[in-house]
């Protein structure tokens, strides 16, 4: 499977502007959301190839959005790495549990995040 779009979904600025510095620098196009919702309609209107999705944001949560992103026959395909500041064994493995192919805990290291998402190839 080849990487090409990512949708960043954080509801931090600060977060976003650092995904989306990291991964444009190194060739990929991004797509932003900015909530769990938000998350859900954008993976089905831009079909990206690769969800990083935070956990606690306001409204629906990365947990809740990678379950129904990975139930629904549109969007099941789409791998999802939880990148969040939840760095409990335990929200790891509820957040496998919810479909997400990895789990990577905040504060983000550029060379971690990019070694996973070339992993997914």
């Amino acid at each position: 499977m080849s990487v090409k779009k990512i949708l960043i979904v954080d509801d931090s600025a600060t977060d976003r502007q650092f995904f989306l510095e990291t991964l444009s620098r190194a060739g990929y196009q991004c797509v932003t959301a900015e909530n769990g919702d938000e998350a859900i309609a954008k993976s089905k209107s831009e079909h990206p190839d690769l969800i990083l999705m935070d956990v606690v944001m306001p409204g629906t949560s990365g947990f809740q959005a990678t379950r129904a992103i990975a139930r629904d026959q549109a969007t099941k395909d789409i791998p999802v790495i939880i990148c969040t500041s939840k760095n409990q064994e335990t929200d790891r493995i509820w957040g496998l549990r919810q479909g997400a192919k990895d789990y990577l805990t905040k504060p983000i290291d550029a060379r971690d995040l990019l070694a996973k998402i070339n992993a997914l190839r």
